[in-house]
């Protein structure tokens, strides 16, 4: 729809707020789009409109029992539908604007998106940030936006407009975290993606509550392929795995878990029930996810794969690959932190120096040097080199690609001097087993 930008005065935010309630919202709050809240988000948001002025946060209320239910074929009904929902409130809410002459649009609330740069980021915005910055919540242990009175039980929706907001009256983020840390998310997660220090596993929780979309779909179409019969395929993915795969095609991708959602007490009009009868909460809510009988798709030798060994005896393990290859060596560097392991990490203190030669990227670097530090448990990455490595590794960009992509082997990758290590050549393959993909 073709529309003439119009020059106004700003807007009073609780007019756009009455609007998108109007359209359907159950919540909504605005944000100038130059409010330090959002951060670098806002670069993104321009590259869609650049006009952008404000952005609009939609929350959308979900049937809670039906997400709290074990079964996972009702929450994933509940998701779609509050998906469809929340997509039709945010454009009813865009074209409204447009017919008032303003340029507005409405990202999709989860799919369609830009997959055609996975595994780097492939949403044209990020709704929780935005949701955040608006005052709409804040993230709680589970990574997921708790409303301070819906609770987890909500999806989330953005409208970008070129309108300039009155600067009383904008969201602004929450003084306190409706999260308060009860942990239940913790032993809900089957694959161990939620620490109780409150680390967040994203290989893990991708690589099992993902398995039928993105990465665990390409890992499932390659395994296909390269079976030498049905049979043998059958034993790489058992019947009803092939199944899954085709429900999610058929009627909407769908989540191997949610748990952390399921259990969540948080919110003001969740909460009662569980300060109540906390046991009974556990009992009801929590028990039955942790005696299911499902299988838990892991990396092998990862963390989760350990977890779930450890934890969930009696769930059939899967080992599978997340498809996480980095597509650049920037998308190497910056997904360290999202694919590292700690408790692959015991026994490593070392500083690597990387340098990749023969890079393309964007803004003509040839040449990209890092330092990996991993020491107790945990990482640091950095540009540059810093310090004295214990090893120091210099590789060619496309082969180094290609060997994380399992294209290419590291014994060839060293055999043609592709990649040239130097130091404790031990750490190499210890490296390695941090980051398994």
């Amino acid at each position: 729809m073709k529309s003439n930008p119009v020059t106004s005065p700003p807007t009073r935010p609780s007019e756009l707020v009455d609007l998108a309630r109007e359209a359907g919202a159950d919540d909504a709050a605005c944000v100038p789009v130059d409010a330090p809240s959002l951060g670098e988000e806002a670069e993104h948001i321009r590259a869609l409109l650049p006009e952008a002025k404000s952005v609009i946060s939609i929350v959308v209320a979900m049937n809670r029992e039906q997400l709290n239910a074990p079964a996972r074929s009702l929450a994933n009904l509940e998701f779609h539908h509050a998906g469809e929902e929340i997509n039709a409130i945010c454009r009813r809410l865009a074209l409204v604007l447009c017919k008032r002459g303003h340029r507005a649009l409405a990202p999709a609330m989860g799919f369609p998106m830009e997959v055609q740069h996975f595994p780097d980021r492939i949403w044209s915005v990020a709704h929780k940030t935005v949701a955040v910055a608006a005052g709409m919540g804040h993230m709680g242990l589970h990574r997921s936006v708790i409303h301070p009175k819906l609770g987890s039980s909500i999806l989330l929706g953005t409208v970008v407009t070129d309108i300039e907001l009155d600067p009383d009256g904008v969201g602004v983020p929450l003084e306190g975290n409706p999260c308060f840390q009860c942990k239940l998310c913790v032993p809900a997660c089957p694959v161990g993606a939620i620490s109780p220090d409150g680390a967040f596993h994203f290989t893990a929780c991708l690589t099992h509550n993902y398995r039928d979309f993105m990465g665990g779909f390409a890992d499932w179409a390659e395994g296909l392929a390269s079976s030498r019969s049905a049979l043998a395929f059958r034993r790489k993915s058992p019947t009803h795995e092939q199944v899954s795969i085709w429900q999610s095609l058929s009627f909407g991708a769908n989540y191997k878990a949610a748990y952390c959602m399921a259990v969540c007490p948080a919110g003001e009009d969740v909460i009662s029930p569980f300060l109540g009868d906390k046991r009974g909460w556990r009992d009801r809510y929590l028990r039955p996810i942790e005696q299911r009988v499902e299988p838990v798709y892991v990396l092998p030798g990862s963390d989760a794969e350990a977890h779930v060994a450890k934890r969930y005896p009696h769930k059939p393990l899967r080992r599978v690959s997340s498809h996480l290859h980095p597509r650049s060596i920037g998308g190497f560097l910056d997904g360290l932190d999202l694919a590292f392991q700690p408790g692959q990490s015991r026994g490593i203190d070392a500083r690597f120096h990387f340098r990749f030669t023969g890079c393309t990227g964007t803004d003509g670097t040839e040449t990209i040097d890092a330092t990996v530090e991993i020491r107790d448990g945990a990482l640091v990455v950095q540009r540059g080199h810093l310090g004295d490595p214990d090893l120091a590794v210099t590789a060619d960009a496309r082969t180094w690609l290609a060997f994380l992509a399992k294209e290419v082997s590291i014994l060839r990758a060293l055999l043609t001097r592709k990649v040239r290590p130097r130091g404790r050549l031990s750490l190499l393959p210890a490296f390695g087993r941090c980051f398994p993909l």
